[in-house]
């Protein structure tokens, strides 16, 4: 199981037609926009976990590839980095 970033993802897309879209490639077990938490609007990148092989060739064949007008960016997703403690830049000095 690989999970996938896809971006540049137009704003009227939906997790069903994501879902649909990465299906001709594998077997797709979840799919996730992400979304602004103010507005609920699209940010216009999501995940998509699916099997190995299907994200391989996901990988190969949708990356660049017009998706709604827009050419779609999808690799492997890497974990978040650790974010600092505090909400001001990690470490306070004084």
């Amino acid at each position: 199981m690989k999970k996938l970033y896809v971006g540049n993802l137009p704003w009227s897309v939906s997790e069903r037609d994501l879902e649909g879209y990465f299906a001709t490639f594998g077997e797709v077990q979840s799919v996730a926009i992400i979304t602004d938490r103010e507005t609920g609007r699209s940010r216009g990148f999501g995940f998509v976990e699916m099997d190995d092989a299907g994200a391989d060739r996901a990988i190969a064949e949708a990356d660049g590839r017009d998706f709604g007008g827009r050419p779609l960016r999808v690799n492997q997703a890497r974990e978040r980095a650790p974010r600092g403690e505090g909400g001001f830049g990690g470490r306070r000095r004084y």
